[in-house]
């Protein structure tokens, strides 16, 4: 798996910018087969920072109404990642 294949989206919410500004962490959505160490090269390798600590999780899809059908998003998964202070990954002001 490279690195794009892990890192499929960066996680934009008012949550996740304030923990990039206070906190120096970024969330992202990755590959649900990724581990800690490899999503940490992955930033690494696609942002050139400097990682200090990845934390995982994953989240469980929501239950949808479609007419009288109940549906379900699928699940994924979620990486916030600190990086060392003094450094910052452009793109994620809000």
């Amino acid at each position: 798996m490279n690195a794009y294949q892990i890192i499929k989206r960066p996680v934009i919410t008012e949550k996740s910018d304030k923990l990039a500004r206070l906190y120096n962490q970024y969330t992202f959505e990755v590959d649900r087969l990724a581990n800690k160490l490899q999503i940490k090269q992955a930033v690494e390798e696609v942002f050139a920072v400097d990682v200090l600590m990845v934390n995982t999780s994953n989240m469980p899809g929501k239950r949808r109404r479609a007419g009288r059908r109940i549906i379900r998003k699928p699940s994924w998964k979620k990486a916030v990642v600190t990086i060392y202070p003094g450094q910052k990954i452009e793109g994620f002001e809000v």
